[in-house]
């Protein structure tokens, strides 16, 4: 589409007025993208479905609105996760997925902070019963990580299964959360 370029490996179309951010976190490093639209994009370094190349040559704009919200909002959140509620929340901008995708991960937004849901258990929420794999790879290619909280959903009897930055980091937001792990 006119305007748009696109991440093959990523699979995510960057509106030409897409523009990035770094901020540091205790988590190490995370990137952030925003469109006109939105925030389009919050991924920790190294991350699975993640390459830097692959927004090398967006420009840097750390004065962006949508972007100076996903940094108070990060500040907020690695303070204390319940303090999140009460922050901003920048406008997202999800078009980077398919019908299904977008449709999992608008429900994730639903996941409080403290509690998580199983794959089968979101699958049933969003009507598809059969489709926990596909929820599931849904899930792992969120592109706006801890906002649209992936973290949130483990395997079954609240075992604690892949996540894209890497179950290390997984396991220290669950507990962030104050989720029994």
């Amino acid at each position: 589409a006119a305007g748009e370029t696109f991440c093959e490996q990523i699979r995510m179309k960057f509106h030409l007025d897409t523009v990035k951010a770094n901020f540091d976190t205790p988590l190490g490093q995370m990137f952030a993208c925003a469109s006109p639209a939105g925030l389009c994009g919050l991924w920790f370094k190294g991350q699975k479905h993640f390459f830097e190349g692959d927004i090398a040559n967006l420009s840097s704009n750390s004065l962006n609105p949508m972007l100076q919200k996903t940094e108070r909002w990060l500040v907020a959140y690695f303070g204390s996760a319940s303090a999140v509620q009460g922050t901003d929340l920048p406008a997202l901008d999800l078009s980077a997925g398919t019908d299904f995708q977008q449709r999992v991960w608008r429900a994730l937004l639903h996941i409080n902070a403290g509690s998580s849901l199983g794959y089968g258990a979101l699958a049933v929420q969003l009507d598809s019963p059969k489709a926990a794999r596909a929820v599931g790879a849904a899930v792992g290619k969120n592109p706006i990580s801890l906002i649209v909280p992936c973290h949130r959903v483990v395997g079954v009897s609240g075992s604690i299964t892949g996540y894209a930055g890497g179950l290390d980091k997984k396991i220290w937001l669950l507990q962030h959360e104050g989720v029994l792990i």
